[in-house]
């Protein structure tokens, strides 16, 4: 073979191969797309949120039936929360044959594993206590600033208390607590305690997802999600 046309048979390799990754990108961009619209739709999303379908080549994931991992993320605009509010979520070893696809038969999608976090702004918790509270990380704990009206008194309150998890809600128990700038009886500083314990019920998730961790952060609490063996639709 002559240089010349081994120079021409490598130019059309590269031609083709270009085009195949043209087209691999293209079709995973239309499926994300249509993905991110389903999810917006069927969870009533203020926005669509963000669909990344990873793995080089998608097309051999298409054509296979299974996509190994699906990532999405919501951000509080979509979510239609408090700005803070986010969840990133990844499906794993999701089972789609690609015939029912083709077919527009896709009922149920089975799911390995579905796993993730949720953020709680503070500013979405702060609304279980109070208007005038306000919530900030502090170490390991959290820190809760809130005027309390006390026997009579209006009493303007700092606590410290620890976020665990009591099923599907994020709780917070007061440790310490005392009155910002007042000399306070310490009976009342236990009582202002008391009405600073914060309670708050996570909606229901999609795709099975449970609560398994909670933490402070600097933008609110990290909820970790999780879920096994589940299935989308039906």
């Amino acid at each position: 073979m002559t240089v010349r046309r081994l120079t021409a048979l490598v130019i059309v390799l590269v031609v083709l191969l270009g085009l195949a990754f043209l087209a691999d990108r293209v079709a995973v961009g239309v499926a994300e797309d249509r993905v991110a619209s389903e999810i917006a739709a069927e969870a009533g999303l203020a926005g669509t949120p963000e669909v990344d379908i990873t793995g080089f080549p998608f097309l051999t994931q298409a054509l296979a039936g299974r996509y190994d991992d699906v990532r999405i993320s919501l951000r509080a605009d979509q979510l239609g929360q408090p700005e803070g509010t986010a969840a990133d979520v990844a499906l794993r070893g999701v089972e789609v044959p690609l015939s029912a696809v083709l077919a527009g038969s896709v009922q149920e999608v089975p799911v390995e594993r579905v796993d993730g976090t949720a953020t709680l702004s503070y500013e979405l918790l702060a609304t279980a206590l109070g208007a005038d509270t306000t919530l900030a990380r502090e170490g390991d704990g959290l820190r809760i600033t809130r005027t309390v009206e006390l026997f009579g008194r209006t009493v303007p309150l700092t606590a410290v208390g620890q976020a665990t998890l009591d099923g599907s809600d994020v709780v917070i128990d007061v440790e310490t607590a005392a009155g910002a700038g007042v000399d306070l009886p310490d009976f009342l500083v236990e009582r202002a305690g008391d009405l600073l314990d914060l309670r708050y019920a996570v909606p229901a998730l999609p795709f099975g997802l449970r609560l398994t961790s909670v933490m402070p952060a600097d933008d609110g609490v990290v909820v970790g999600l999780e879920a096994r063996d589940t299935v989308i639709g039906g």
